[in-house]
């Protein structure tokens, strides 16, 4: 396959050249997250010819992805983003190497994952898992290019890059809460618009040319198309080893996420309440005895009618939300409570499984 014809359009830029398309080639950028921004920064590095991608999701693709995640089409509901997403960019360029993780990003994996690639791209949704991000490329000391969505307005920036300012020294507190566009509503182009920067920003840096935005934080809005930069300094407070990883990470999933399996027998007992986080009409419905629904945007107002005392199980669709809503509730005091990992569609799989041998 003729790579010069195919690549010449950038090749004869004076700042690319033969030397920087060799440069991508042998680049290697895992995204995490293959959603609205990973369908914006995937066909575009790979159609620059980086010479290795990974893309890590352990979702699958549901109907209402297709608005925004343009490379799936609809006869891929239901299958792996990961797996699809591989598909189409091998289709692309088959001279780029492309790695399929179709599973949950967490500590366990994170560093591994991480020190096979140049460049991480935070291309998620999940307030937990960017901070994640964040403290995994400090320890593997990986420059992270991050993206956020909010309905019409989006952020770009990139963090540890040459020992530059990090995620946590723009938002040093984890208890925010962030909604997701789930919750908050996103229309494609938004995220389309944002996932094409972070893809600029991972060539600028595989090629050494350009301003990367490393300390800058840029804010664009797609309904008046303005868009400032704002500064940011680097805070040496925070460190973070392998120890301190392994402790903060490793004992919060193994507290606070807890197997949909072990609390089956929990259904009925008084004491016990679960907490839905999904939108109305979310499906799959599940309806429990001692359970009560609360959109996660919702939460923060609504807390008060949650019973302290009661020990409270989280779910949401797939555990993401849930997650975010765990952080909200022990923010505010309290104790006894952990995320349903795996979320409704794990539940109402056990369910259905328990109702039938009944």
């Amino acid at each position: 396959m003729n790579a010069p014809m195919r690549y010449n359009r950038q090749i004869i830029l004076p700042e690319i050249g033969e030397k920087g398309q060799e440069k991508l080639a042998k680049a290697k950028v895992l995204v995490i997250g293959a959603g609205g921004l990973g369908a914006a920064v995937l066909p575009y590095l790979a159609a620059a010819g980086v010479g290795e991608i990974g893309i890590a999701d352990h979702d699958v693709i549901e109907i209402s992805n297709l608005q925004r995640q343009v490379i799936y089409t609809t006869a891929a509901v239901g299958k792996y983003k990961a797996d699809e997403a591989k598909l189409m960019l091998e289709a692309l360029n088959p001279l780029v190497k492309v790695n399929s993780i179709a599973e949950r990003l967490a500590a366990y994996n994170a560093i591994s994952l991480f020190e096979n690639y140049d460049i991480i791209v935070d291309a998620t949704d999940s307030l937990a898992i960017k901070y994640l991000i964040n403290d995994a490329c400090l320890l593997t000391n990986k420059p992270m290019v991050y993206g956020s969505v909010f309905r019409f307005e989006g952020q770009i920036s990139v963090f540890n890059y040459q020992n530059g300012p990090t995620y946590r020294c723009l938002f040093p507190e984890e208890n925010s809460l962030s909604a997701n566009c789930n919750d908050a509503g996103v229309i494609g182009i938004s995220v389309g618009i944002i996932g094409l920067l972070q893809a600029g920003e991972v060539l600028k840096m595989i090629l050494g040319t350009g301003e990367v935005l490393s300390g800058k934080l840029l804010v664009y809005n797609i309904l008046n198309n303005e868009q400032q930069k704002y500064g940011f300094e680097k805070n040496n407070d925070f460190r973070i080893d392998s120890i301190a990883f392994e402790e903060k990470y490793k004992i919060e999933e193994d507290n606070n996420e807890i197997e949909a399996e072990r609390i089956l027998n929990q259904i009925d007992l008084e004491d016990v309440l679960f907490l839905d986080v999904r939108n109305p009409n979310e499906l799959p419905e599940i309806r429990l005895k001692n359970s009560i629904q609360i959109p996660l945007i919702e939460l923060e107002k609504e807390i008060q009618n949650l019973d302290r005392d009661k020990t409270i199980y989280i779910f949401c669709q797939s555990g993401i939300r849930s997650k975010m809503a765990l952080e909200i509730l022990l923010k505010n005091n309290f104790k006894k409570v952990q995320s349903i990992k795996g979320g409704a569609v794990v539940l109402n799989q056990l369910l259905k499984k328990e109702k039938a041998l009944t």
